[in-house]
């Protein structure tokens, strides 16, 4: 929005949480249990007030997919965290001819300086990346621009050893921390600014 973009289709089924005061902007105490893409526009509307947001308090996968007419769209972001839902949106991005870029795993990740842009081909280490590369190799997807990192992630061993010491021990799910999934989010923006406004430089196809 900020970049000029005048219409934005934002789709999330979730509300804030009170796990998502660690890195997310439109997480406050006072929008706990609100919903994140209502808060999202809004802000979208307070920065520009001719933006056009289609609002989507729903989840993306199967059985939503055929409510959304690709056509009508320039770029689009993928954050879903399901590799599920993730195929399914990037197929139908394919078969549109709508530029698409995937974000791949933030979760236990410390260094956002370790981001970069590739094709899904080109990818290591990221266990998210590795899944997609199967799923886009097994399903005909010749290429994929993402965003990733090589940074190894912290394992669920080391978490759960480090939470026996500290004396609470308790399975955790992968942590995200601020200034990493949001350099990841900046990442995606810029590209997609980029190759829609024809400033296009990495050479990485869609």
């Amino acid at each position: 929005v900020r970049s000029g973009i005048g219409s934005i289709t934002l789709v999330d089924d979730d509300v804030v949480a009170e796990s998502n005061l660690n890195r997310q902007i439109i997480a406050l105490t006072s929008t706990i249990g609100r919903p994140k893409v209502s808060l999202m526009a809004a802000r979208a509307r307070d920065i520009n007030p001719d933006v056009m947001i289609d609002e989507r308090i729903m989840r993306y996968d199967e059985s939503t997919a055929e409510s959304f007419d690709f056509t009508k769209y320039d770029y689009i972001v993928d954050a879903i965290d399901s590799v599920t839902s993730k195929l399914i949106l990037i197929e139908r991005a394919k078969a549109a001819g709508v530029p698409i870029i995937s974000c791949m795993g933030a979760g236990n990740k410390l260094d956002p300086t370790a981001f970069e842009v590739t094709d899904i081909y080109k990818t290591s280490v990221c266990p998210l990346a590795r899944a997609m590369r199967k799923l886009c190799r097994e399903n005909g997807i010749e290429k994929l621009k993402v965003v990733y990192s090589k940074e190894i992630p912290v394992s669920a061993a080391d978490s759960e050893r480090a939470a026996r010491e500290e004396g609470a021990y308790k399975p955790r799910v992968p942590g995200s921390i601020a200034f990493v999934p949001s350099v990841a989010g900046l990442i995606a923006a810029g590209e997609a600014i980029k190759e829609i406004s024809g400033v296009y430089g990495n050479g990485i196809g869609s």
